[in-house]
């Protein structure tokens, strides 16, 4: 999902569908200029033919939904709480029945291995729903010694993002959810006549909500269907992933094994507020104890190119840092990305320059993330204008 410039619609090889698995509403949507992605072992689309642009206005004063490939992993049993505070670095023992929280999961060394949203969805049964990246063998190697079960839901997740969202839940699920379902609050609802799972949650900057389907239980299309008939009134279009990693990167949301990585800590990525250093005993902690605070991830704005990754960025003459990702940003007219600094600094506030792997040289600022919305008013409904 992370890596999505305009160059990979073309660079594309052929894969064993055996491989990954199919989305079970790839009927919905399938066409001859779809170019799917694998992530977390799952096929999605991340190109079918649309203008990334036009639908990321769509996202911003309508609604979109998308079919994402984070993939839900259920941890239940006597043990859940305990072994899950032993491999996260948030504590889980507070989180409430129908609560999420985004939490990481770091290697012994410190470094980043997983991030994601830990759902609670019963006193001794949660999901983590993970970003890419071998979770369920990770689980199992630190599994020796507790009362657990780690299994796989089958869930597929679908997303509904923009300002219009909460009018389309509260028409699919017949008033059920509303107002008073709040940012990061969960839980069972019927919508045209199944169970799922819903979240207030995304992975877009904007108000939104995470429709989790129950495996073999779900009648996936007419879920589907269900969810369209509901938008279709406000306008809501289905989309690829295109638009949604605009808005991801001005909204500040890192990806996992592209933004960040096991070779850099959760302090140097920024996320220092979701480590909670004060619990002992989590996988990495030791290590972390002794770790540099200061970040070395930051936003960069240019405002004569596209930051593309690989470009390079320079101090001078001096190379000091690369980019992760880049995107054109629609709301702010210029070029933003996520730069990964070799060493930490005084680099928020500086002018610097850019070099594109093509040679060409621009100048470029340093700058905070998010680029957007920096309080997050968007998704937490409290900032309901529309641009």
């Amino acid at each position: 999902m992370n890596l999505q410039e305009p160059e990979d619609r073309d660079n594309t090889v052929t894969i064993s569908g055996r491989r990954f698995e199919e989305s079970p509403y790839i009927s919905r949507y399938d066409g001859p200029e779809l170019v799917r992605g694998v992530y977390a072992g799952r096929f999605f689309a991340i190109f079918n033919g649309e203008d990334p642009v036009r639908k990321y206005w769509v996202l911003r004063r309508k609604a979109l939904i998308f079919d994402a490939p984070e993939k839900p992993v259920e941890v239940s049993g006597p043990d859940a709480v305990a072994f899950l505070e032993k491999v996260l670095s948030r504590t889980v023992s507070t989180l409430e029945v129908g609560r999420g929280r985004y939490a990481i999961a770091c290697t012994p060394q410190g470094g980043v291995f997983m991030d994601g949203v830990l759902f609670r969805l019963a006193d001794d049964r949660f999901w983590y729903v993970q970003a890419d990246g071998a979770l369920e063998t990770w689980f199992l190697a630190h599994s020796e010694g507790f009362d657990i079960t780690i299994s796989d839901p089958k869930s597929r997740a679908l997303q509904i993002q923009g300002p219009a969202s909460m009018e389309i839940m509260r028409a699919a699920s017949a008033s059920r959810i509303g107002e008073d379902m709040r940012y990061f609050h969960a839980g069972f609802f019927d919508l045209g006549g199944q169970e799922v799972y819903v979240s207030r949650t995304g992975f877009t900057g904007e108000l939104g909500y995470e429709i989790y389907s129950l495996g073999d239980a779900t009648d996936h299309l007419a879920l589907w269907d269900h969810l369209m008939a509901s938008g279709e009134p406000h306008g809501m279009e289905f989309s690829s992933t295109s638009s949604m990693t605009i808005r991801r990167i001005e909204a500040g949301i890192l990806g996992n094994t592209t933004d960040m990585d096991t070779t850099m800590t959760p302090f140097e990525a920024g996320l220092a507020p979701f480590i909670d250093m004060e619990r002992e005993g989590f996988v990495g902690r030791s290590a972390l104890l002794h770790a540099d605070r200061r970040p070395l991830l930051h936003g960069l704005k240019c405002a004569d190119a596209l930051p593309c990754v690989a470009s390079t960025v320079l101090d001078g003459a001096t190379p000091v840092g690369r980019m992760t990702m880049g995107v054109h940003s629609p709301t702010l007219e210029c070029g933003i990305g996520y730069v990964r600094f070799d060493k930490p600094g005084d680099w928020k506030g500086r002018s610097l320059r850019i070099r594109l792997p093509t040679g060409d040289v621009h100048p470029c600022e340093i700058v905070d993330i998010p680029f957007v919305d920096p309080k997050r008013r968007l998704t937490r409904g409290l900032d309901k204008s529309i641009p």
